[in-house]
């Protein structure tokens, strides 16, 4: 290929990595962590006061006293046919109410709405007792900082932001494939450590970006899907599923019918029956019923099959008739979807990781952290490479703006990113049960620690905040494991003890990464004692004003 075609590809493959990198690395980080959103929830969520199993036997019983008790509980019901201690109540559901305190589900003209969450079991007397729920909003926050790239709020805009930044990163690895092809084979195992920094980094980079390759390209493709989704499913419903795509999510397109009386609605265990005769390899894990007292009333049987993809972390699911099971919609159903349905859920599926069980899990989670790191050594290579190196001169040359700037950002934000969400968690499990509005806490905490970072690395240079922002991401991560220590070893913090496999991951996990975030410090001091001083790494460079110069 000719030499200035191969220029014009890295020049495009730089400055899209420079653009879209510092968004994606949070993206990246955060997304590697929703994998295993249940865990993290389980961790930062009190257990439940009293155990509300009922047995699965008596769910019938369950669902007509809480419908007897709760009217509203009829729009949005869940029958959970596998209890533990993160959900350990068999049935549980939402109320919601406008801000004028009318209940219904409808919310009318997009009026705001409040939710309350409830579930529910039977006492030995056949009593229903019923407590509130108010589950972690962790989890949902960190899904947040992924799908629109750091942004604080999920809304059409940020979407079109984060929409942007997908086609940039897929422009990126179009044009750093390209770049790397004529030396792909001489150099792909080529990992030269010693003084040349920018080679070192480089050989890094390549290697990363090439092994995971595969996973990039779902990844990019994936997210411009979903952050243009709405255009795609309207040119989808319309072309392929001839207007009815909506009516899948409501039930089906089974026409209005008369009102029928709570009481005749059929026992879950024949429900289930219904399913296995249509998919006997379907295992079923949740019964959502909705709109029980209106003109279309439906139950929702979501689970997995082993041998197939699922939609999302809750699997797929069939729609029955929750008075007759007779099937409305089959089409989102594991080993049963069409060609058109199959191929959207296998968007969701291979970016939600929904298939292949746990190991699968992990290869993601691993990937999403390589690939953050691929962004943070990008942005390493393009300040390396603007590096004016003294050529005999008495003193170094000062560096450019620019990268001093991007130096700065880089430390601040991956440092703030990782610091802020582990600050996010322990504050999350600290304070359960002791403030009013916890979602609010959440987003405060992890943007306080962001934006004090980027401010730090800014005041100090890249040089002189690295390591000591990096010592602080991995003592606010190491507060993890120690805050479940302190569970056990103090009860007078009234902190709780989680017996949960689960949570014990988490720990873990969360101590490794405290020390891979120290050794990354000691390198980044090393590195400040240690660097050519005409670098931006080099110490006494951190002292030039990040902002002066050209």
């Amino acid at each position: 290929m000719r030499a200035d075609i191969l220029r014009t590809y890295k020049i495009v493959h730089t400055w899209a990595g420079i653009v879209s990198g510092l968004a994606l690395f949070i993206a990246f980080y955060a997304g590697a962590l929703t994998v295993f959103k249940e865990p993290i929830a389980r961790w930062v969520t009190p257990p439940a006061a009293a155990p509300l199993a009922t047995a699965m036997e008596r769910a019938p019983e369950l669902i007509q006293a809480v419908l007897a008790a709760h009217p509203a509980a009829a729009n949005d019901l869940l029958l959970h046919l596998q209890t533990n201690e993160q959900n350990p109540a068999r049935v549980s559901w939402t109320e919601r109410a406008g801000k004028n305190g009318a209940g219904g589900g409808g919310g009318g003209h997009g009026a705001a709405t409040t939710e309350r969450r409830f579930r529910a079991g039977l006492n030995d007397d056949g009593s229903l007792r019923v407590e509130p729920v108010a589950p972690s909003a962790l989890p949902d926050f960190l899904d947040t900082l992924h799908r629109v790239v750091g942004l604080p709020d999920d809304n059409d805009g940020n979407r079109a932001v984060m929409g942007v930044i997908a086609c940039l990163y897929s422009l990126a690895l179009v044009s750093g494939v390209i770049v790397l092809l004529p030396s792909l084979v001489k150099d792909f195992f080529a990992l030269r450590f010693g003084k040349n920094l920018k080679r070192m980094w480089l050989d890094v980079h390549n290697v990363l970006g090439i092994m995971s390759l595969p996973f990039h390209i779902v990844m990019a493709l994936t997210a411009v899907v979903f952050a243009f989704h709405d255009g795609i499913f309207e040119v989808q419903d319309r072309l392929v599923h001839g207007g009815r795509l909506e009516s899948y999510w409501r039930g089906g397109t089974a026409p209005a019918a008369p009102a029928r009386a709570l009481a005749d609605l059929m026992a879950p265990a024949q429900l289930l029956a219904s399913v296995a005769n249509i998919a006997p390899a379907f295992e079923p894990r949740t019964l959502q019923f909705g709109q029980l007292r209106g003109p279309r009333p439906s139950v929702r049987v979501w689970g997995f099959d082993p041998q197939d993809i699922a939609r999302s972390s809750r699997g797929g699911f069939v729609s029955l008739d929750p008075y007759t099971g007779k099937v409305q919609s089959a089409d989102l159903l594991p080993g049963r979807q069409p060609a058109a349905a199959a191929t959207l859920t296998s968007f969701f599926a291979l970016h939600f990781a929904t298939f292949g069980g746990a190991a699968v899990r992990w290869i993601y989670f691993a990937l999403g952290l390589v690939g953050a790191f691929l962004f943070y050594s990008g942005n390493l290579l393009w300040v390396e490479s603007r590096r004016k190196t003294a050529r005999g001169a008495a003193h170094a040359p000062a560096q450019k703006r620019s990268a001093r700037l991007l130096a700065a950002l880089t430390v601040g934000v991956c440092t703030g990113c990782i610091g802020g969400i582990s600050f996010t968690m322990v504050m999350g499990r600290w304070l359960s049960g002791h403030v009013q509005d916890l979602p609010a806490w959440h987003v405060g905490a992890y943007y306080l620690v962001f934006f004090s970072a980027v401010g730090w690395a800014f005041a100090r240079g890249a040089a002189r905040a690295g390591p000591e922002l990096f010592h602080a991401a991995a003592l606010f991560t190491a507060l993890i494991p120690l805050t479940s220590l302190c569970a056990v070893l103090v009860p007078a913090t009234r902190l709780w003890a989680s017996s949960s496999g689960a949570a014990l991951g988490v720990d873990v996990v969360a101590l490794l990464g405290a020390l891979v975030l120290m050794l990354f410090g000691q390198a980044a001091a090393r590195r400040a004692r240690t660097a050519p001083t005409d670098s931006v790494w080099h110490a006494a460079s951190a002292q030039n004003p990040v902002l002066a110069g050209r």
